[in-house]
């Protein structure tokens, strides 16, 4: 009653409850074993024994409990932050004493031990701030006009609304590739949710303005060639059939003749087709 009275955020709220109900849960068990008369020295042994037994037998149950604590007072993870454990996304919960409670995306709630956030690696999306970084990345063909893809692109995220005019939209090529001129759009989103809708938007905008310029997008290729013995060879060529392929001689000059004394094998005869 006291907190929903404070301007507290959600999560300094919930931690502040947690903690305070392991305080008077502890001095309530205090208080109720001293109102029956019973005294610490009658105690002692008996706690020393159970204290033995359970930090061999229930170890991991006590490790997740103090990092539960330690969750609370660091708050690397607070109610309410998206984050992404392992190959888990999802919204935090519940903090409870043993694990946290994360609903994923798909609407089912994954229970992870907290001693996971303390000794794995985590990633908060929204510690201490919610924007983010978008990055696409597409290639195009050798021989693209370079300055139109840079404009287009830029183009493109500055007239989507859920980009951020700053930090401003930046693209950059980066690569040479086997097949493309590698390039990668940076944008910044204000929240998490708009990470997938700007990225379908996007792309659709890209995929429709390239074709209107006639700019290709690429993909990887490849030419076959293929080879005899007797040095010649031939390229793979789509036929006219679309589930046959033709190989194509293609000229070299003449292979010398033979010397005096012996007789060049006479040549293999090409194969014409190829199923």
């Amino acid at each position: 009653l006291v907190l929903s009275k404070l301007d507290l955020a959600q999560g300094s709220a919930y931690a502040t409850t947690t903690l305070l109900s392991y305080i008077i849960a502890g001095v309530g068990f205090v208080t109720t074993l001293s109102t029956l008369g019973v005294r610490w020295d009658k105690l002692q042994w008996l706690v020393a024994a159970l204290s033995v037994g359970l930090g061999f037998g229930m170890q991991e149950i006590f490790a997740n409990f103090i990092s539960g604590i330690m969750i609370l007072f660091e708050r690397p993870v607070r109610i309410g932050d998206t984050i992404t454990i392992r190959n888990l996304s999802g919204t935090v919960r519940k903090i409870r004493i043993r694990a946290t409670t994360i609903p994923a995306f798909d609407n089912k709630d994954i229970i992870v031990p907290n001693k996971t956030f303390i000794t794995g690696q985590l990633i908060n999306w929204s510690l201490t701030d919610t924007i983010t970084r978008v990055t696409l990345k597409l290639g195009v063909d050798y021989g693209s006009d370079l300055d139109l893809v840079k404009e287009l692109l830029l183009k493109a995220a500055r007239e989507n609304p859920r980009v951020l005019k700053e930090p401003e939209p930046h693209v950059y090529f980066l690569n040479f590739g086997e097949s493309t001129l590698d390039h990668e759009l940076r944008m910044h989103v204000r929240d998490l949710g708009d990470r997938n809708p700007v990225l379908d938007e996007v792309n659709r905008y890209i995929n429709r303005e390239f074709k209107k310029q006639h700019i290709n997008i690429s993909f990887r290729q490849m030419e076959i060639y293929l080879k005899n013995l007797h040095g010649q060879e031939y390229k793979l060529v789509p036929a006219e059939d679309e589930r046959k392929t033709i190989a194509e001689p293609i000229d070299k000059p003449d292979a010398p003749e033979p010397p005096a004394g012996k007789v060049a094998d006479a040549p293999e005869p090409p194969t014409s087709k190829l199923d």
